[in-house]
């Protein structure tokens, strides 16, 4: 989630393909509430560096947490919290901030996209997919929650059925956008390599070993 919103995508491969994804929401601190997310980025050319990892500036980070642990309902400065260590990976304390401000706003989907991007990056799949349908329940036609949604499904479940499901409804609320070019490009290429079910490749497969890994989104 760097640069203005789901984050800049990191380039890894899908069935042979190099492609970029963002899979989070995250909203910058001079980004009002509700302003959409960023669109997804596209994958860095092939022999590009990856993005750098931000550092997290600590003095702003202890300014935060001093105005959270002064007022118990301030959401915003969790939310930031969240931001700035979800983008130096560290994602177990943007878990911990994200958490606490949607313990007080729980109806913000951004917020809750980007905490399930932060299970999938600490292993914990079911914990992602749970909280991506929450996501859903905000909003069902997220469209960030449902592509997101179909990359957890496949890369962290292997249920390449559930996946095509959510990329299939990205396309149907959201045919012309970047997310649903995204999504068709997704489901084009699993067609493709499994042109007869959605069995995953087996392991060794160029497929099976390079997999698209979510960032978060850019302010």
């Amino acid at each position: 989630m760097r640069a203005e919103s789901i984050v800049a995508g990191v380039a890894g491969a899908v069935f042979g393909l190099l492609v970029g994804w963002i899979i989070g929401t995250q909203q910058g601190s001079a980004r009002p509430a509700g302003a959409a997310p960023a669109p997804f980025a596209q994958a860095a050319p092939a022999g590009s560096m990856p993005p750098a990892v931000a550092a997290v500036d600590e003095s702003r980070a202890a300014a935060l947490k001093g105005i959270a642990a002064g007022d118990a309902a301030n959401v915003q400065s969790r939310v930031q919290l969240g931001n700035l260590y979800f983008d130096a990976e560290r994602y177990q304390e943007a878990i911990r901030w994200y958490d606490e401000a949607l313990r007080l706003n729980p109806k913000d989907v951004n917020v809750s996209t980007d905490l399930a991007v932060c299970f999938y990056y600490t292993n914990q799949p079911d914990r992602a997919i749970s909280q991506l349908e929450e996501s859903l329940r905000i909003d069902p036609a997220h469209t960030k929650s449902l592509l997101n949604l179909g990359i957890v499904k496949s890369f962290g479940k292997q249920d390449l059925a559930g996946a095509m499901a959510a990329w299939e409804e990205v396309i149907k609320v959201a045919p012309g956008s970047e997310e649903g070019q995204s999504a068709r490009r997704l489901l084009d290429n699993l067609r493709s390599a499994h042109p007869g079910g959605t069995a995953m490749p087996p392991p060794g497969t160029p497929a099976a070993t390079e997999t698209p890994k979510p960032a978060g989104s850019g302010r």
